[in-house]
C-alpha cells in the first residue's frame, strides 16, 4: 500500500472482478464509502492471511487467476526457472496464492491452477494427456486423478533428493508410471496430502468435515495471553522438550521434524511466527504495515499449521516408498504424450505453464 509506477492515488482503475465497474481515485474516496472485501488468500507455503481485494490496492494484480477462482480451484506453486533446494518440489493451496507463495523470495511465482475456469470444465493439463493415459490404464482418468498423483510425486522431498543432480536444470519433471493400480495407489496419497495442504477443503474423505483437520500430537498448553501488553515479541523451541513457546504461550508435542520442516529452504512454522510477532519480519513499504494486531489471537491457527505438519512428516516414509515403486518400475516416455501446442503456452491465457509442461524424459 505504497505509491509506484503502476499504482498511484489518482489513478483511475476499473474492478478487478469486472473490469465494467469503474473505482473512485483513492484520493477523491470518502469516509462513509463502503471498504472494500476481504479476501482469504494464501501468503506463503501453509500460511493462509487475508488482503483486500480492491485494485487500487495491489502493484501488479492477476485478474486472470481471480476470475478463475472457486470452491473447486486448486494451485501449485513450484520453481520452473530456479533450481529447487531441499524439501516439496511444489506446495498445495485452495486460496489465490500470493507471487512468492512457495518459498518466499523472487523467482518463485510460478503459479499452475488445476482448473482453466471457474467453473472447473476446463482442465490445464495438455491436451490428449488425460486420454493416452485412460487408455493405457483401462479406465477414465479425471483432471482430478491426475492432479493427485502429480502431487504425491512432487510433494515427496525424496523427489528432490533422489534427482538433486538433474534438478541442477530448473523444472520438476513428471515421472508417471505405466502401471494403473500403482497409478491409482499414488494418486490416493496424493489427495490425502491435497486435503491435509488446503486445511480440510478440497478432496475431503467421505465421513470428513469440509474445512476440518485431524487433531495431531501438538497441544497447547500454556495459552498465549489475548492481551495487548502479553503480545508477543519472541519465539523459540527446545527440542529436549519438544515445546514450542511464544512469547509466554507454550504448545507441547512439537516435534523436530514438524519444527524443521522447509519448502526449498523456506521454514514452514518460524516464517509463520515471524510475521505474527509484535515486530513482524518482512520488508517496509509504508507506515501501514506498523498496524498491527491489538492482541494475539493466533493459538488455534497455528495448532492447524502443526497438525498439518504433523500429519504430512508421518506420510513422508510411505510417500517416498511410492516414488520408489514408480521409479522401478515402467514409467512412460515424454514421446508417448502430445507436447503443448503454442496456444496452450500462451501467457495471454490462464495457464501460466500447463500441468503436463515438463513431461519425463
Amino acid at each position: 500500500m505504497k505509491e509506484s509506477e503502476a499504482r498511484t492515488i489518482n489513478k483511475r482503475l476499473t474492478a478487478l472482478e469486472d473490469s465494467s465497474k469503474n473505482l473512485v481515485p483513492l484520493v477523491d474516496l470518502k469516509a462513509d464509502q463502503p471498504a472494500p472485501e476481504a479476501i482469504a488468500y494464501a501468503y506463503r507455503s501453509f500460511d493462509r492471511q487475508w488482503a483486500l481485494l480492491d485494485n487500487r490496492l495491489c502493484d501488479r494484480p492477476r485478474p486472470d487467476l481471480l476470475r478463475a477462482h472457486s470452491d473447486k480451484q486448486l494451485y501449485l506453486t513450484s520453481l520452473l526457472t530456479n533450481v529447487l533446494g531441499e524439501g516439496p518440489a511444489s506446495i498445495a493451496t485452495a486460496r489465490i496464492p500470493d507471487m512468492d507463495h512457495f518459498r518466499g523470495s523472487f523467482g518463485a511465482k510460478h503459479v499452475i491452477p488445476l482448473w482453466q475456469d471457474a467453473a472447473a470444465e476446463e482442465a490445464n493439463i495438455t491436451a490428449g494427456v488425460l486420454a493416452t493415459l485412460s487408455a493405457a490404464y483401462g479406465r477414465a482418468v479425471s483432471a482430478e486423478d491426475f492432479f493427485a498423483y502429480s502431487y504425491a510425486i512432487l510433494a515427496a522431498p525424496r523427489y528432490v533428493e533422489r534427482f538433486w543432480d538433474e534438478l541442477t536444470l530448473p523444472g520438476p519433471r513428471l515421472p508417471i508410471t505405466t502401471d494403473a493400480t500403482r497409478f491409482e495407489q499414488v494418486a490416493a496419497l496424493g489427495r490425502t496430502l491435497l486435503w491435509l495442504h488446503t486445511y480440510g477443503t478440497r478432496f475431503v474423505p467421505a465421513g470428513q468435515r469440509p474445512g476440518r483437520i485431524p487433531s495431531g500430537r501438538a497441544r497447547s498448553r500454556v495459552a498465549t495471553p489475548q492481551t495487548p501488553e502479553a503480545y508477543p515479541d519472541d519465539f523459540s523451541y527446545h527440542p529436549a522438550t519438544q515445546e514450542l513457546w511464544v512469547g509466554k504461550g507454550v504448545f507441547e508435542q512439537v516435534r523436530p521434524e514438524v519444527w524443521a520442516f522447509s519448502v526449498s529452504g523456506f521454514e514452514v512454522v518460524k516464517s509463520w511466527l515471524g510475521y505474527r510477532m509484535r515486530r513482524p519480519k518482512g520488508k517496509k513499504s509504508s507506515p501501514l504495515d506498523e498496524i498491527r494486531p491489538e492482541q494475539w489471537e493466533f493459538d488455534g491457527e497455528l495448532l492447524e499449521l502443526l497438525w498439518v505438519l504433523d500429519a504430512t512428516v508421518d506420510l513422508l516414509p510411505q510417500v517416498a516408498s511410492w516414488l520408489e515403486e514408480v521409479l522401478a518400475g515402467g514409467t512412460f516416455l515424454a514421446g508417448d504424450f502430445t507436447q503443448p501446442t503454442a496456444a496452450e503456452r500462451n501467457p495471454v491465457t490462464l495457464r501460466r505453464r500447463s500441468l503436463f509442461d515438463l513431461p519425463a524424459k
